[in-house]
């Protein structure tokens, strides 16, 4: 078997490499610019100066006002902040709410969803999913009730790059809320998009299959819409929420009143300036449509030809319309931990699933939802793309691949 001393890296749904444009905007606040943002020397005040700046940065971007957006330490955050936030509000006392959402959904948006639920406080609707990794929204407006407080479906499948139908749904919602009157307030139901998967130089690309595709929160028509750094080549541990101006939430976190108050503790400053450079790098400084086109081609380009050199695969969503940067592949008869080692012996970085849970072998939800048995959750692995990515990259994956699967299904 054909090995490489070079690192290659297909795992960027799990986190992105830090672009070097990111890195060197956030030096400075590991060294001379260290201050509190909360403090009201200069020092202070210029971190204060630097964090505004990212939260303009976000905002223009998402199409919200600058008090409309709020830094977290990272989408799980944000997204727990969305859903315990406004479920654990004081909609009405002793009511018990109701949320709409979806099997398919990251596990930060349904583990917070689940321990509601089992406490009592909430009842949920799961909307069913295609084979092709749809959520059906066929009914939706059906499964809207008086005590419906909030609907949270995802942008992109983060295991299979499957896009939802996130701006029809909020295109429902709004008929809905015209049509009827909830009981809990003519705010509800308040609708979440976990966004995390959708990043903006993907999305005009899918946008070209679907007719349109946008990250602008109103033309989206949601109330909260969470997104993260390190899925942009910004770093870890900073995420943010857009809460709509008006929408009814409590903080999860208290203490100084950071954040408008939402969420206390001193902000990352640094992992914030890298964050608002990431997407100013993705909004005005890179060639976006060559971006949207290099990764586009390479992604169709692996996956033509894996189909051609690897008999009984078979695409995880490749019915539906993918953002370009996640192929989920099953490899019928190969046990995906075994091809993984396999692969990272020789270089290879892919996944079997999401990041979050790739310790806990167990099948993912999300194929099982889309129908897949759990023989075939568990023969099935992710390959997701990046800018840095090359065609060179691409070919000596496929060149050993081939041989890999062909030796583990002896």
């Amino acid at each position: 078997m054909l090995k490489y001393p070079e690192k290659i890296y297909f795992d960027c749904a799990a986190t992105t490499p830090i672009d070097p444009e990111v890195k060197k905007a956030m030096a400075p606040y590991l060294e001379d610019k260290f201050g509190n943002p909360s403090s009201t020397h200069s020092l202070g005040q210029e971190a204060r100066i630097a964090v505004d700046k990212s939260r303009e940065m976000i905002a223009d971007f998402l199409g919200c006002n600058f008090v409309e957006i709020y830094f977290t330490s990272g989408a799980t955050e944000a997204n727990n902040l969305a859903i315990k936030g406004v479920l654990m509000n004081e909609v009405k006392p002793h009511s018990l709410k109701a949320v709409v959402t979806s099997r398919i959904e990251h596990k930060s948006v349904l583990k917070p969803i689940e321990s509601l639920e089992k406490a009592g406080l909430i009842e949920v609707i799961y909307l069913s999913v295609s084979k092709g990794g749809v959520v059906d929204i066929s009914n939706l407006k059906n499964e809207i009730k008086e005590n419906t407080v909030l609907i949270s479906v995802m942008y992109v499948n983060n295991e299979t790059g499957v896009i939802q139908p996130v701006e029809e749904i909020g295109k429902i919602i709004k008929e809905w809320k015209t049509e009827n009157r909830s009981k809990l307030g003519i705010q509800y139901p308040l609708f979440h998009i976990d966004a995390v998967q959708a990043p903006p130089f993907l999305a005009e690309r899918a946008g070209q299959a679907t007719g349109h595709l946008s990250m602008n929160v109103r033309e989206l028509g949601c109330d909260l819409l969470s997104i993260s750094s390190h899925k942009i080549y910004g770093s870890k541990g900073v995420g943010a929420l857009f809460i709509k101006d008006g929408t009814p939430i409590k903080p999860l976190i208290e203490g100084g009143g950071q954040e408008f108050g939402l969420r206390a503790g001193t902000e990352n400053v640094m992992g914030i300036v890298g964050f608002g450079k990431a997407i100013e790098l993705i909004q005005f400084k890179n060639n976006k449509s060559q971006i949207i086109k290099q990764v586009s081609s390479l992604h169709d380009y692996f996956e033509e030809n894996l189909l051609k050199k690897i008999k009984n695969v078979f695409i995880n969503g490749g019915s539906a319309s993918r953002a370009p940067h996640i192929s989920n592949i099953l490899f019928r008869g190969v046990e995906a931990e075994t091809l993984l080692i396999a692969l990272d012996d020789a270089g290879i970085m892919a996944s079997s699933g999401s990041a979050c849970q790739a310790k806990a072998i167990e099948p993912s939800h999300v194929l099982l939802a889309m129908g897949l048995s759990r023989k075939e959750t568990m023969s099935s692995v992710r390959f997701s793309f990046g800018k840095f990515i090359t065609k060179q990259d691409i070919d000596k994956v496929l060149e050993v691949l081939p041989e890999m699967v062909e030796k583990l299904r002896k």
